[in-house]
């Protein structure tokens, strides 16, 4: 039977794990610095940017608190340690006390310091002040200036609450746990530089790629950074965004559930038996466009072209369409992916 430390260990790292990390069971129960802390932050529609340096600020301060939450969890967990006793423990549990003590006393003098001259000092107050210029005098008037442009129902947003991405008409914003970085459109340029492909997300049932794109900035104040989004947002990202987009060499881009279909059907068709065409046999066009030699042959194996077979699925249900079966478009009989073979 496990101790009810070692239990008490267990359940506190995964609980600690999940608040910072937040996934979605925890959004959904409210677990989140946004949910609890929500009558102190404010509206986020209201002010955006007085609410992020509250929301940075009282998330510093609540995750520092967490080993010392921990020393005060134990000392109910396991009553026969005397952790309450600070002369009685061991040296290991002291000085663990001790770290635990300076990193909360050491968050609370940080936000302090952020807080001195109407939050003067604070991270995202001096990524404002790196945008001081005509017509802006100072960062608040910056500040005005991003809430005013979050407020409007036009802009891009997308994204977990912990790696937000948002366009409005001037501004290029990435929201994090403990920052808020930003771009001016006027002086940034964007760089695709990678794709990744994931086969399973928690939010969709089919395989999704996700872009990385970087923000860089003419302005030397204004430090590069990078944000992600799936390769289906990336067209409505071209509209919101003025600001000029590379794209690097050996990046593909997939901006369709049908083109991201046909790249893994062609991956699945091509760890299938292939076809050996006879010598003096000649290839004929293919059925789709009649502009190209044909690719692949139908061999029934399973008792295409990929086109054909992306256009006869049930395009509500894309989690299906590699087990489906279709018609053959010259005769009729019905075929699945197992019976496309390329043609060598």
């Amino acid at each position: 039977m496990e101790s009810p430390d070692l239990s008490f260990t267990l359940a506190y790292v995964v609980f600690s794990l999940c608040f910072v990390f937040t996934p979605n069971e925890f959004r959904s129960a409210g677990l989140t610095i946004q949910n609890v802390f929500s009558s102190w932050l404010g509206s986020e529609d209201v002010g955006f940017i007085q609410y992020h340096v509250r929301r940075t600020s009282i998330t510093v301060l609540v995750h520092s608190a967490l080993p010392l939450g921990y020393y005060m969890g134990m000392c109910i967990a396991a009553p026969e340690k005397n952790l309450g006793y600070i002369h009685q423990v061991s040296d290991s549990w002291r000085a663990f006390l001790l770290l635990s003590l300076c990193i909360q006393l050491t968050s609370w003098t940080l936000v302090i310091y952020w807080s001195r001259r109407h939050w003067h000092n604070h991270p995202i107050s001096r990524a404002l002040q790196a945008h001081i210029q005509p017509p802006h005098p100072g960062w608040g008037s910056v500040a005005s200036s991003v809430n005013t442009e979050f407020r409007r129902i036009d802009k891009f947003a997308t994204g977990a609450p912990g790696a937000r991405v948002i366009v409005t008409d001037s501004w290029v914003l990435k929201v994090t746990t403990y920052h808020v970085y930003m771009a001016l459109q006027t002086d940034c340029h964007v760089t695709v530089t990678e794709s990744r492909q994931h086969q399973l997300t928690p939010d969709l049932a089919s395989p999704a790629q996700i872009l990385t794109l970087r923000v860089d900035s003419i302005n030397p104040a204004v430090r590069p950074f990078d944000i992600r989004l799936l390769s289906t947002e990336y067209a409505e990202l071209r509209e919101k965004l003025h600001a000029p987009i590379r794209n690097s060499p050996n990046v593909v881009i997939h901006q369709t559930m049908s083109e991201l279909f046909l790249e893994t059907f062609r991956a699945q068709v091509d760890l299938n038996q292939p076809y050996t065409l006879p010598s003096g046999q000649e290839v004929e066009p293919c059925i789709g466009c009649m502009q190209v030699p044909a690719n692949s042959k139908l061999v029934r194996l399973c008792q295409a072209e990929g086109r054909w077979f992306a256009s006869r699925q049930d395009q509500q249900r894309p989690e299906t369409w590699l087990s489906s079966r279709v018609p053959c478009p010259t005769c009729r009989a019905r075929f699945c992916i197992l019976d496309i073979c390329a043609v060598h």
